[in-house]
């Protein structure tokens, strides 16, 4: 079953056209990675089809209703439904810094879902629990480490219960200790066939979890495919340049 589908979609900023043509599907439990250099797209396509950046043209279906068709936005009471249906993981963990755990993965389910403060706290709790962080609710971010906040950040985006869960390189302002904390949460999710679209350099991790590849560049998917053909076997050339780059490492 289709859960994201997007077609000809393209974002610009002023003359600056820094998605093109983009047209990819994504289906109930599965993980599709998104991989590619710096500065190639693949965050703002992260964050056009979560709506924090408005689309220049193209069409975003999720769940089967249009956010955004032929680049005409739906109502604003359609859209708040519609984007409830996704959740964001940032790179940098954007907590609350003012807040305590518990608030910060609380809070949004109080005002967004309505949901009673305990039905809330009982819901963070259990993602808490799950995340290895129960001992932790009372504590604020700036008590945290790296691996921590992001796995506050990530028990968060679930407790809104979405359908599909977006992380935009979850593991780039982590050492490589603590990056290793972030990957086995998200293995654990995907073996429990959480629908995700991950921006990742992590090329070992996106070989063996995603199910689907997708590699872009200058704005455009220039390969996709497979996960372990796309790595192992690309097509391109500018797919092989690309993955030249990563050593035996990620053998």
């Amino acid at each position: 079953m289709e859960i994201i589908k997007v077609e000809h979609l393209s974002k610009s900023f002023g003359s600056l056209k820094v998605i093109r043509d983009i047209s990819f599907t994504v289906n109930s439990g599965e993980v599709l990675a998104v991989i590619g250099p710096s500065g190639s797209g693949k965050s703002t396509l992260l964050r056009s089809i979560t709506h924090l950046e408005t689309v220049s043209g193209g069409t975003v279906t999720i769940g089967g209703e249009d956010m955004v068709r032929d680049g005409q936005y739906a109502s604003p009471s359609q859209l708040r439904s519609i984007c409830l249906k996704v959740g964001l993981v940032f790179q940098n963990f954007n907590l609350f810094p003012h807040l305590s755990v518990m608030d910060n993965v609380a809070e949004a389910q109080i005002r967004v879902l309505n949901r009673t403060r305990n039905h809330a706290e009982a819901r963070a709790r259990e993602l808490l629990g799950k995340m290895g962080l129960a001992d932790k609710e009372h504590s604020y971010p700036c008590e945290l480490s790296g691996g921590q906040q992001q796995r506050v950040s990530i028990a968060r985006a679930l407790a809104m219960n979405p359908q599909v869960l977006f992380f935009d390189e979850p593991t780039s302002a982590l050492d490589p200790e603590l990056t290793g904390e972030i990957l086995k949460v998200i293995r654990t999710l995907a073996a429990e066939k959480m629908t995700m679209v991950i921006v990742t350099h992590e090329m070992h991790f996106a070989r063996d979890v995603a199910d689907r590849v997708i590699f872009m560049d200058e704005g455009v998917i220039v390969e996709q495919g497979p996960a372990r053909s796309v790595i192992e076997q690309p097509r391109s050339e500018r797919t092989k340049a690309f993955l030249s780059r990563f050593s035996s490492r990620d053998a």
